[in-house]
C-alpha cells in the first residue's frame, strides 16, 4: 500500500514538473527596443504673434523593400482588393491641428491611423483613415489592419518611380510661395504614390 502511494506520488511529481517544462500558453510581450521610425512634418508660424498656427505630421516605421516585391504577380496578389498596411511596428499616424482636404476628402483636425486600401482591379491606391478610438478599443495592432473599420479614403495618383527608395519614405513638400498646398508622397521600392493636402489656415 505504501509503495502504490509512492509511486503515485512521484508520479504527480513528475506530472507537474513536465507540466511546468511546457511553454507557456497566453499573452506574450514583444517589442521593447528601439525601432527605425521617421516622422514628416509641416510646422506653421504666426510672426505676427510669434506662435505656432498649426501643423501636420505623419509619423512612420520604416521596412525594408524586399526583392519578392519586384514580382509583379506577387505584388498584386498581396495588395489587389486589399488593406494594406502601412509601415511597420506601431501604427502610421496622421495627427493635424487644421482642417484639411486630401484629394477632395475633407480631412477635420485630429489623430488618424493609415494604411493603404488597392481596388481588385490594382488600378487605384488610397489612403485608409481609421480611428484610432475604435482600434484601441479593440486592441488592434497594424498587423490587423484589415480587422479595422475604416472611416473613409482619399485617392492617391500612381506615379513613376525613379530611384527604387530602400525604405519606406514619406513626404510633405510645399512651394515656397503657396504654403497651403502640400503635396504628399510615398516612396517604397518602385511604389510611388501622391496626393495633394489643402490646408485651412486662419490668421
Amino acid at each position: 500500500m505504501k509503495m502504490r502511494s509512492l509511486l503515485t506520488a512521484v508520479g504527480l511529481l513528475l506530472a507537474v514538473c513536465a507540466q511546468a517544462q511546457q511553454p507557456a500558453k497566453g499573452i506574450i510581450a514583444e517589442g521593447g527596443t528601439t525601432n527605425d521610425r521617421a516622422s514628416a512634418r509641416v510646422l506653421y508660424w504666426n510672426q505676427k504673434t510669434n506662435a505656432a498656427a498649426g501643423q501636420i505630421a505623419i509619423n512612420y516605421g520604416c521596412p525594408i523593400w524586399k526583392k519578392d516585391y519586384e514580382d509583379k504577380a506577387k505584388f498584386d496578389a498581396m495588395t489587389d482588393g486589399k488593406i494594406w498596411r502601412l509601415g511597420n511596428n506601431f501604427w502610421t499616424t496622421l495627427v493635424t491641428d487644421l482642417p484639411l482636404t486630401i484629394s477632395g476628402k475633407h480631412v477635420p483636425p485630429g489623430p488618424y491611423y493609415l494604411g493603404l486600401s488597392r481596388s481588385a482591379d490594382g488600378s487605384q491606391w488610397s489612403l485608409a483613415f481609421i480611428n484610432p478610438a475604435g482600434a484601441r478599443k479593440a486592441h488592434l495592432d497594424a498587423f490587423d489592419i484589415n480587422k479595422a473599420k475604416i472611416e473613409f479614403l482619399a485617392p492617391m495618383s500612381t506615379e513613376k518611380a525613379g530611384e527604387p527608395a530602400e525604405k519606406l519614405t514619406i513626404t510633405l513638400t510645399h512651394p515656397k510661395d503657396d504654403i497651403k498646398n502640400i503635396t504628399l508622397k510615398i516612396a517604397w521600392g518602385n511604389l510611388a504614390l501622391s496626393a495633394p493636402i489643402k490646408v485651412t489656415l486662419t490668421d
